[in-house]
């Protein structure tokens, strides 16, 4: 119960007293043994794949993503899966997606309110889950984006009540995936991904295009087979749901964290208003490193491994933990501080910052992530003054298997355009100070 109100908490409780490595016995999960040395990680990110399984692993996820997806393959079957999934999110194709991000981001936070704070959150959800609509689909059309859109929120929001969590903790699951209650949840969803599944098969003058649904219904298998409607559903549903949420929740730390560092925020804005992406890129990654949105990566031992000194039995889930590792101050001086500039003096380490996983497993969408991240950024920053929402910190809350801030990464838009806003109550020198650069 602990791991699910308060993981933050727990890991760093359980690290100081026991170490680089301790045991969690969780409900439905069996063991979890997390390391949190960069030598451990390594170990884990380039052991044999037919010995460290991630998709047994990630077993939780199975009731929204389903068995095919590219999460909870393992072997041949994860990597034939991979080389089909891969290319729309490679080289030159991924480039072209970089003006929608911005479209879509210019539209939706023209909306932001002046003088009063809101959480950017939301809004951040609304780019995210466009951007990832309409680069799966190519939908162009308001109401079907709509359609598909509100079908997907729905689920999510399900998935990710407090209240749901509990009962996939007690049921496991396996048993979630099949209950009438969540088949209800889901099936407007699956309907939905179906019908345009069905709709691009029937469309004989189909001419390839850059979305990635075009691009997967041309894939093919090394026999030559196309890929079946169970693997494009459990593949798109894959792609929506990790290349939406997280996103967004890293956005929403980002901004949070840039008007808590006027310092930051005035060089951001100075480099984004020279075109320079070097201080914007380090801003990411340090987003990513002190505010991670997923706590930790798992990998299933299919055999008896030795990993950091000690010798762990088959069927234990080993958990490199992002959020430990990313703050050993060994690795990162001061690593409660934000500070960018530490991915200029020295660049992200392999086994030292791993928001995406790492070794063959790391995530595909890792640079569609970060551009996204970089265009919306560009637009915020080159629009608004920001300022402080409210002088408490942000806490961390669970949303299934993200960390989320408590109140949506608040902030207050003080100006746009370089006009004052017309303030609806004071403001803290903090909050004027980090609008001033």
């Amino acid at each position: 119960m602990r791991w699910l109100a308060r993981p933050a908490a727990m890991l760093e409780a359980s690290a100081r007293r026991y170490g680089d490595m301790f045991t969690l016995r969780i409900t439905h999960e069996g063991i979890w043994v997390f390391v949190t040395h960069p030598d451990a990680v390594r170990q884990v990110f380039k052991g044999d794949p037919r010995v460290f399984h991630a998709g047994e692993a990630n077993v939780v996820l199975l009731p929204v993503l389903g068995r095919q997806s590219l999460l909870l393959l393992d072997e041949q079957e994860h990597m034939a899966q991979r080389r089909l999934v891969l290319p729309p999110f490679h080289g030159d194709r991924l480039r072209r997606y970089e003006q929608v991000m911005a479209e879509v981001a210019a539209r939706e936070i023209e909306r932001w309110p002046l003088g009063v704070p809101f959480a950017t959150w939301p809004t951040m959800q609304s780019i995210t889950l466009e951007v990832i609509v309409r680069t799966v689909f190519g939908v162009q059309e308001r109401e079907r984006l709509r359609r598909i859109s509100d079908a997907l929120r729905n689920l999510l929001a399900w998935s990710t009540d407090p209240r749901r969590i509990g009962i996939l903790a007690a049921l496991g699951p396996r048993r979630v995936a099949e209950t009438k209650m969540f088949r209800r949840v889901r099936g407007p969803a699956d309907a939905l991904l179906h019908e345009e599944i069905s709709r691009r098969r029937a469309d004989v003058d189909r001419e390839g295009g850059d979305d990635v649904l075009s691009l997967l219904l041309e894939a093919r298998h090394e026999d030559g087979s196309a890929m079946s409607d169970r693997e494009l559903r459990d593949e798109l549903m894959t792609l929506l749901v990790a290349g939406h949420e997280t996103t967004a929740t890293a956005l929403a730390w980002a901004l949070e964290a840039l008007v808590r560092h006027p310092a930051a925020l005035a060089r951001l804005r100075g480099a984004v208003l020279a075109g320079d992406d070097a201080y914007l890129d380090a801003v990411i990654k340090e987003t990513l490193r002190l505010r991670p949105v997923v706590a930790v990566v798992l990998r299933r031992l299919t055999e008896p491994t030795e990993i950091g000194g000690r010798l762990l039995p088959a069927g234990t889930n080993v958990a490199p933990c992002i959020y430990l590792l990313h703050r050993r101050p060994d690795v990162y001086p001061a690593p409660r501080a934000f500070r960018p500039e530490r991915f200029l003096e020295r660049p992200a380490g392999t086994y030292t910052w791993i928001p995406f996983g790492g070794g063959v497993r790391r995530c595909l969408g890792a640079s569609f992530a970060q551009l996204e991240m970089k265009a919306v950024l560009r637009e915020v920053i080159s629009r608004f003054e920001l300022g402080v929402g409210s002088r408490r910190p942000e806490r961390r809350v669970r949303r299934a298997i993200v960390f989320a801030p408590s109140r949506g990464g608040e902030i207050v838009a003080l100006r746009r355009h370089g006009v004052a806003a017309p303030s609806r109550r004071p403001l803290d020198g903090r909050a004027l100070l980090a609008g001033s650069g």
